[in-house]
């Protein structure tokens, strides 16, 4: 019996332990990062990565057949929309006035929220 680990076994590793390395960094952005353009920023990126490389190890692990063509188009899928939705935020949080953060401000982005005007007053 053979100790030695198929190629696609290797594969499938690398691509879990980095879709796992961006998705934690993911987190920690969202965590970390001071307000609402910040964390869109990151999320579209890593979370794009992380879920293409899960999916990317999941394909590989099923090899050639119908369900493969099925996580191909999932990827597809997350590719195009994670962007987008990003987009999306960013796009209503500047519709909102809610402000950007700049390196002299301590506030962070609970704060910076509050203070935006609210657009159902009028």
């Amino acid at each position: 019996m053979s100790t030695a680990v198929s190629v696609s076994g290797i594969v499938i590793i690398v691509f879990l332990l980095a879709g796992t390395f961006f998705t934690v960094v993911s987190a920690i952005g969202v965590l970390r990062l001071p307000d609402v353009y910040s964390r869109a920023h990151t999320v579209s990126q890593t979370d794009t990565l992380g879920g293409g490389f899960v999916l990317a190890a999941v394909a590989v692990a099923l090899g050639v057949q119908a369900q493969t063509v099925l996580i191909v188009l999932l990827l597809f899928f997350i590719f195009v929309t994670n962007p987008a939705a990003a987009h999306a935020i960013a796009r209503a949080a500047n519709d909102e006035e809610i402000p950007y953060w700049r390196a002299d401000d301590p506030r962070d982005d609970t704060a910076l929220a509050s203070e935006a005007p609210d657009g159902d007053q009028e």
